[in-house]
Protein backbone atom coordinates (compact mmCIF):
# COMPACT_ATOMS: atom_id res chain seq x y z
CA UNK A 1 0.00 0.00 0.00
CA UNK A 2 1.96 3.41 -0.87
CA UNK A 3 1.76 6.58 0.85
CA UNK A 4 2.83 9.89 0.84
CA UNK A 5 3.22 12.48 3.04
CA UNK A 6 3.08 15.98 1.70
CA UNK A 7 5.01 19.78 2.96
CA UNK A 8 6.22 22.79 2.57
CA UNK A 9 9.63 21.32 1.29
CA UNK A 10 8.96 18.00 -0.19
CA UNK A 11 6.82 15.16 -0.43
CA UNK A 12 7.73 11.62 1.15
CA UNK A 13 6.73 8.33 -0.31
CA UNK A 14 6.26 5.15 1.74
CA UNK A 15 4.40 1.47 1.92
CA UNK A 16 2.67 -0.41 4.01
CA UNK A 17 3.36 -3.58 3.74
CA UNK A 18 0.92 -6.21 5.81
CA UNK A 19 2.19 -9.96 5.74
CA UNK A 20 -0.04 -12.68 6.74
CA UNK A 21 2.75 -15.42 7.27
CA UNK A 22 1.30 -17.65 10.34
CA UNK A 23 3.32 -17.13 13.10
CA UNK A 24 5.43 -14.41 11.40
CA UNK A 25 2.14 -12.17 10.74
CA UNK A 26 3.54 -8.34 10.74
CA UNK A 27 3.01 -4.89 9.70
CA UNK A 28 5.62 -3.02 8.15
CA UNK A 29 6.57 0.45 6.84
CA UNK A 30 9.25 0.89 4.21
CA UNK A 31 10.31 3.71 2.05
CA UNK A 32 11.44 4.08 -1.47
CA UNK A 33 14.49 1.86 -1.20
CA UNK A 34 13.06 -0.91 0.74
CA UNK A 35 14.17 0.43 3.85
CA UNK A 36 12.73 -0.85 7.32
CA UNK A 37 11.16 2.67 8.44
CA UNK A 38 9.15 0.79 11.21
CA UNK A 39 7.44 -2.59 12.01
CA UNK A 40 4.97 -4.56 14.13
CA UNK A 41 7.28 -6.91 14.86
CA UNK A 42 11.10 -6.49 15.18
CA UNK A 43 12.53 -10.02 14.04
CA UNK A 44 16.46 -10.82 13.77
CA UNK A 45 17.81 -13.55 11.90
CA UNK A 46 17.87 -16.14 14.40
CA UNK A 47 14.25 -16.28 14.98
CA UNK A 48 13.17 -16.07 11.28
CA UNK A 49 13.95 -16.66 7.97
CA UNK A 50 15.04 -12.80 7.36
CA UNK A 51 15.76 -9.88 9.27
CA UNK A 52 12.74 -7.31 10.11
CA UNK A 53 14.97 -4.32 11.83
CA UNK A 54 14.44 -0.51 11.33
CA UNK A 55 17.21 0.66 9.44
CA UNK A 56 17.63 -2.69 6.99
CA UNK A 57 16.81 -3.71 3.77
CA UNK A 58 13.43 -6.09 3.70
CA UNK A 59 14.77 -9.03 1.79
CA UNK A 60 11.81 -10.52 -0.01
CA UNK A 61 9.57 -12.99 0.89
CA UNK A 62 11.06 -16.61 -0.30
CA UNK A 63 8.75 -18.45 -2.70
CA UNK A 64 6.49 -21.90 -1.14
CA UNK A 65 8.20 -24.75 -1.73
CA UNK A 66 5.68 -25.68 -3.57
CA UNK A 67 3.58 -24.46 -6.24
CA UNK A 68 0.13 -24.26 -5.73
CA UNK A 69 -2.76 -25.39 -7.57
CA UNK A 70 -6.42 -25.41 -7.96
CA UNK A 71 -8.52 -28.40 -6.65
CA UNK A 72 -11.87 -27.27 -7.46
CA UNK A 73 -14.54 -28.79 -5.09
CA UNK A 74 -18.20 -29.24 -5.88
CA UNK A 75 -19.07 -30.24 -2.33
CA UNK A 76 -16.61 -29.23 0.29
CA UNK A 77 -18.65 -31.03 3.34
CA UNK A 78 -18.61 -34.34 1.31
CA UNK A 79 -14.86 -33.38 0.28
CA UNK A 80 -13.90 -33.03 4.28
CA UNK A 81 -16.21 -35.72 5.65
CA UNK A 82 -14.25 -38.43 2.83
CA UNK A 83 -11.12 -36.71 4.73
CA UNK A 84 -12.20 -37.35 8.03
CA UNK A 85 -13.17 -41.30 7.28
CA UNK A 86 -9.91 -41.92 5.48
CA UNK A 87 -7.52 -40.62 8.58
CA UNK A 88 -10.54 -42.93 11.14
CA UNK A 89 -9.73 -45.89 8.63
CA UNK A 90 -5.85 -45.65 9.11
CA UNK A 91 -6.26 -44.71 12.66
CA UNK A 92 -8.40 -47.90 13.07
CA UNK A 93 -6.31 -50.31 11.06
CA UNK A 94 -3.10 -49.48 12.92
CA UNK A 95 -4.78 -49.48 16.66
CA UNK A 96 -6.00 -53.04 15.48
CA UNK A 97 -2.66 -54.27 13.88
CA UNK A 98 -1.10 -52.77 17.69
CA UNK A 99 -3.95 -54.70 19.68
CA UNK A 100 -4.00 -58.59 17.33
CA UNK A 101 -0.47 -58.46 17.70
CA UNK A 102 -0.24 -58.28 21.53
CA UNK A 103 -3.25 -60.72 21.70
CA UNK A 104 -1.34 -63.44 19.43
CA UNK A 105 1.64 -62.82 21.29
CA UNK A 106 -0.42 -64.20 24.51
CA UNK A 107 -2.24 -66.40 22.08
CA UNK A 108 1.23 -68.31 21.00
CA UNK A 109 2.36 -68.10 25.15
CA UNK A 110 -0.99 -70.40 25.82
CA UNK A 111 -0.56 -72.62 22.79
CA UNK A 112 2.90 -73.97 23.77
CA UNK A 113 2.09 -74.42 27.12
CA UNK A 114 -0.90 -76.75 26.19
CA UNK A 115 1.03 -78.48 23.59
CA UNK A 116 3.82 -79.23 26.16
CA UNK A 117 1.18 -80.35 28.67
CA UNK A 118 2.27 -84.13 29.55
CA UNK A 119 -0.09 -86.89 28.28
CA UNK A 120 -2.32 -88.78 30.87
CA UNK A 121 -0.47 -92.19 29.97
CA UNK A 122 2.43 -90.61 30.40
CA UNK A 123 2.11 -89.41 34.08
CA UNK A 124 0.57 -92.50 34.90
CA UNK A 125 3.66 -94.39 33.66
CA UNK A 126 5.66 -91.60 35.69
CA UNK A 127 3.96 -92.68 38.96
CA UNK A 128 4.12 -96.26 38.48
CA UNK A 129 8.06 -96.28 37.72
CA UNK A 130 8.64 -94.06 41.08
CA UNK A 131 6.50 -96.07 43.24
CA UNK A 132 8.40 -99.36 42.06
CA UNK A 133 11.59 -97.60 42.76
CA UNK A 134 10.51 -96.23 46.32
CA UNK A 135 9.37 -99.81 47.26
CA UNK A 136 12.74 -101.21 45.44
CA UNK A 137 14.68 -98.94 47.68
CA UNK A 138 12.99 -100.34 50.79
CA UNK A 139 13.64 -103.88 50.06
CA UNK A 140 17.66 -103.15 49.57
CA UNK A 141 18.23 -101.01 52.58
CA UNK A 142 20.50 -102.78 53.73
CA UNK A 143 22.82 -102.15 50.51
CA UNK A 144 22.62 -98.64 50.49
CA UNK A 145 25.10 -96.38 51.86
CA UNK A 146 24.62 -92.97 53.68
CA UNK A 147 24.73 -90.01 51.34
CA UNK A 148 25.16 -91.84 48.18
CA UNK A 149 25.10 -90.15 44.75
CA UNK A 150 24.65 -93.36 43.38
CA UNK A 151 23.68 -96.58 43.97
CA UNK A 152 22.72 -100.06 41.81
CA UNK A 153 20.18 -102.31 42.82
CA UNK A 154 18.36 -106.01 42.31
CA UNK A 155 15.09 -105.85 41.04
CA UNK A 156 11.99 -108.45 41.95
CA UNK A 157 13.21 -110.44 38.86
CA UNK A 158 16.67 -110.19 39.24
CA UNK A 159 17.62 -107.86 36.79
CA UNK A 160 20.22 -104.82 37.55
CA UNK A 161 18.54 -101.27 38.19
CA UNK A 162 21.20 -98.34 38.54
CA UNK A 163 20.07 -95.07 39.74
CA UNK A 164 21.37 -91.92 40.15
CA UNK A 165 20.42 -89.33 42.70
CA UNK A 166 20.33 -85.39 42.30
CA UNK A 167 21.13 -84.97 45.65
CA UNK A 168 22.78 -87.28 48.58
CA UNK A 169 20.16 -88.63 51.26
CA UNK A 170 21.62 -89.33 54.86
CA UNK A 171 19.50 -92.25 55.00
CA UNK A 172 17.52 -95.00 52.89
CA UNK A 173 14.19 -93.91 54.12
CA UNK A 174 14.47 -90.67 52.99
CA UNK A 175 14.93 -92.05 49.18
CA UNK A 176 12.16 -94.08 49.35
CA UNK A 177 10.24 -90.83 50.32
CA UNK A 178 11.47 -89.11 47.87
CA UNK A 179 10.52 -91.39 44.97
CA UNK A 180 7.02 -91.94 46.88
CA UNK A 181 6.37 -88.17 47.04
CA UNK A 182 7.62 -87.74 43.20
CA UNK A 183 4.90 -91.09 42.07
CA UNK A 184 1.87 -89.01 44.38
CA UNK A 185 2.53 -85.75 42.45
CA UNK A 186 2.60 -87.66 39.22
CA UNK A 187 -0.52 -89.73 40.41
CA UNK A 188 -2.10 -85.85 41.35
CA UNK A 189 -1.36 -84.25 37.96
CA UNK A 190 -2.47 -87.34 35.82
CA UNK A 191 -6.25 -87.06 38.01
CA UNK A 192 -6.49 -83.17 37.19
CA UNK A 193 -4.68 -83.26 33.59
CA UNK A 194 -8.29 -82.63 32.26
CA UNK A 195 -8.78 -79.31 34.30
CA UNK A 196 -5.51 -78.14 33.63
CA UNK A 197 -6.62 -79.07 29.65
CA UNK A 198 -9.79 -77.51 29.88
CA UNK A 199 -8.50 -74.57 31.30
CA UNK A 200 -6.03 -73.65 28.87
CA UNK A 201 -8.42 -74.48 26.03
CA UNK A 202 -10.81 -72.06 27.18
CA UNK A 203 -8.60 -69.61 27.35
CA UNK A 204 -7.22 -70.31 23.94
CA UNK A 205 -10.59 -70.16 22.25
CA UNK A 206 -11.74 -67.21 24.15
CA UNK A 207 -8.40 -65.39 22.90
CA UNK A 208 -9.17 -66.26 19.61
CA UNK A 209 -12.52 -64.78 19.84
CA UNK A 210 -11.65 -61.47 21.23
CA UNK A 211 -9.00 -61.39 17.82
CA UNK A 212 -11.85 -61.59 16.01
CA UNK A 213 -14.05 -59.34 17.54
CA UNK A 214 -10.90 -56.76 17.20
CA UNK A 215 -10.72 -57.71 13.86
CA UNK A 216 -14.51 -56.75 12.79
CA UNK A 217 -14.52 -53.69 14.95
CA UNK A 218 -15.99 -50.73 12.64
CA UNK A 219 -14.63 -48.11 15.11
CA UNK A 220 -11.92 -47.17 17.28
CA UNK A 221 -14.17 -46.68 20.24
CA UNK A 222 -15.16 -50.32 19.93
CA UNK A 223 -11.26 -51.68 20.87
CA UNK A 224 -11.09 -48.94 23.00
CA UNK A 225 -13.58 -49.95 25.10
CA UNK A 226 -12.53 -53.67 24.49
CA UNK A 227 -9.15 -52.60 25.47
CA UNK A 228 -8.52 -49.43 27.20
CA UNK A 229 -5.32 -48.32 28.53
CA UNK A 230 -4.38 -49.66 31.81
CA UNK A 231 -4.86 -47.09 34.50
CA UNK A 232 -1.60 -46.46 36.76
CA UNK A 233 -1.51 -46.58 40.57
CA UNK A 234 -4.88 -48.58 40.32
CA UNK A 235 -4.81 -52.00 42.12
CA UNK A 236 -7.29 -54.54 39.95
CA UNK A 237 -7.97 -57.86 40.76
CA UNK A 238 -7.25 -59.52 37.98
CA UNK A 239 -9.88 -62.57 36.95
CA UNK A 240 -8.50 -65.04 34.36
CA UNK A 241 -11.99 -66.55 34.00
CA UNK A 242 -13.85 -63.00 33.63
CA UNK A 243 -13.36 -60.27 31.29
CA UNK A 244 -14.52 -56.74 32.55
CA UNK A 245 -15.57 -53.63 30.12
CA UNK A 246 -16.62 -50.50 30.88
CA UNK A 247 -19.55 -49.31 28.58
CA UNK A 248 -20.24 -45.20 29.29
CA UNK A 249 -19.41 -45.95 33.07
CA UNK A 250 -21.35 -49.02 33.46
CA UNK A 251 -19.35 -52.41 34.48
CA UNK A 252 -20.43 -54.92 32.02
CA UNK A 253 -18.69 -58.12 33.17
CA UNK A 254 -18.26 -61.27 30.56
CA UNK A 255 -17.53 -65.30 31.45
CA UNK A 256 -14.43 -66.65 29.44
CA UNK A 257 -15.43 -70.39 30.21
CA UNK A 258 -18.02 -72.04 32.57
CA UNK A 259 -15.95 -71.64 35.71
CA UNK A 260 -16.18 -67.50 35.07
CA UNK A 261 -19.66 -68.07 34.06
CA UNK A 262 -20.36 -69.62 37.50
CA UNK A 263 -18.66 -66.86 39.12
CA UNK A 264 -20.95 -64.25 37.42
CA UNK A 265 -23.95 -66.22 39.03
CA UNK A 266 -22.60 -66.42 42.00
CA UNK A 267 -21.20 -63.05 42.78
CA UNK A 268 -23.85 -60.80 40.88
CA UNK A 269 -26.57 -58.74 43.33
CA UNK A 270 -30.31 -58.86 42.59
CA UNK A 271 -30.72 -55.96 40.85
CA UNK A 272 -27.84 -56.47 38.26
CA UNK A 273 -28.98 -57.69 34.43
CA UNK A 274 -28.04 -61.34 33.61
CA UNK A 275 -27.83 -61.59 29.71
CA UNK A 276 -27.62 -64.94 27.83
CA UNK A 277 -28.04 -66.19 23.90
CA UNK A 278 -31.76 -66.73 23.78
CA UNK A 279 -31.82 -71.18 23.11
CA UNK A 280 -28.25 -71.65 22.91
CA UNK A 281 -25.03 -71.67 24.47
CA UNK A 282 -23.23 -68.59 25.15
CA UNK A 283 -21.22 -66.53 27.76
CA UNK A 284 -22.91 -64.90 30.55
CA UNK A 285 -22.60 -61.82 30.90
CA UNK A 286 -23.60 -59.02 34.30
CA UNK A 287 -24.42 -55.33 33.90
CA UNK A 288 -23.78 -53.96 37.80
CA UNK A 289 -26.20 -51.60 38.04
CA UNK A 290 -29.02 -50.77 40.89
CA UNK A 291 -30.99 -49.28 38.19
CA UNK A 292 -34.70 -49.72 37.63
CA UNK A 293 -34.69 -48.75 33.99
CA UNK A 294 -31.24 -49.26 32.05
CA UNK A 295 -30.65 -47.18 29.18
CA UNK A 296 -31.31 -49.36 26.25
CA UNK A 297 -28.04 -48.69 24.57
CA UNK A 298 -26.47 -50.18 27.30
CA UNK A 299 -28.51 -53.48 27.09
CA UNK A 300 -27.80 -53.70 23.06
CA UNK A 301 -23.99 -53.14 23.27
CA UNK A 302 -23.45 -56.08 26.33
CA UNK A 303 -25.97 -58.01 24.49
CA UNK A 304 -23.45 -57.68 21.43
CA UNK A 305 -20.72 -58.63 23.43
CA UNK A 306 -22.49 -61.97 24.63
CA UNK A 307 -23.02 -62.79 20.78
CA UNK A 308 -19.90 -61.99 19.71
CA UNK A 309 -17.80 -63.25 22.01
CA UNK A 310 -20.10 -66.74 21.24
CA UNK A 311 -19.82 -67.21 17.89
CA UNK A 312 -18.00 -65.85 14.71
CA UNK A 313 -21.63 -66.41 12.74
CA UNK A 314 -22.74 -63.22 10.62
CA UNK A 315 -26.56 -63.05 11.15
CA UNK A 316 -29.62 -61.73 13.46
CA UNK A 317 -29.10 -63.26 17.60
CA UNK A 318 -31.56 -63.01 20.19
CA UNK A 319 -30.34 -62.33 23.72
CA UNK A 320 -32.34 -62.27 26.57
CA UNK A 321 -31.88 -60.35 29.48
CA UNK A 322 -33.53 -60.28 33.00
CA UNK A 323 -32.23 -59.15 36.38
CA UNK A 324 -30.30 -61.26 38.38
CA UNK A 325 -32.80 -62.42 41.22
CA UNK A 326 -34.78 -63.72 38.18
CA UNK A 327 -32.11 -66.68 37.45
CA UNK A 328 -32.35 -69.85 39.47
CA UNK A 329 -28.77 -71.60 39.26
CA UNK A 330 -29.42 -75.88 38.33
CA UNK A 331 -26.01 -77.28 38.07
CA UNK A 332 -22.95 -74.99 37.45
CA UNK A 333 -23.40 -72.87 34.84
CA UNK A 334 -26.95 -74.16 33.49
CA UNK A 335 -29.89 -71.47 34.45
CA UNK A 336 -33.72 -71.20 34.62
CA UNK A 337 -35.05 -67.76 34.18
CA UNK A 338 -38.20 -66.21 34.28
CA UNK A 339 -39.87 -62.57 33.48
CA UNK A 340 -36.89 -61.82 30.53
CA UNK A 341 -37.33 -59.02 27.78
CA UNK A 342 -35.26 -60.38 24.79
CA UNK A 343 -33.07 -58.09 22.20
CA UNK A 344 -31.95 -58.21 18.29
CA UNK A 345 -28.45 -58.23 17.95
CA UNK A 346 -27.71 -58.47 14.14
CA UNK A 347 -23.95 -59.04 13.50
CA UNK A 348 -24.51 -58.76 9.49
CA UNK A 349 -23.74 -55.13 9.81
Amino acid sequence: MKTSLASAYKEETTYLQIEFTGKYTNVIILDEENIVLEALRHVDLFSSFREVRVGQKLLDVPPAPFVAKEYPLEDVEAFLYEVYEKEQNAKLEGLKKQKISQLEKKLQKLQKLYAKLDSQESLEKEAQENGHLGNLVLSNVQNIKPYAREIELEDYDGSKVHIALQKRYPTPFMISEMFFSKSKKAKQRAKHLHIEEESLRSKIEHLKRFIHVIKEAKDVAKIEMLLPKKVQNKKVRHNDSIEVFWIEGYKVQLGKNEKGNIELLKNARAKDIWLHMKDRPSSHVIITTDKQNLPQNIILAAARLCVEFSTASKDRFLVDYTPRREVTIQNGANVLYNKYKTIEVDTRA
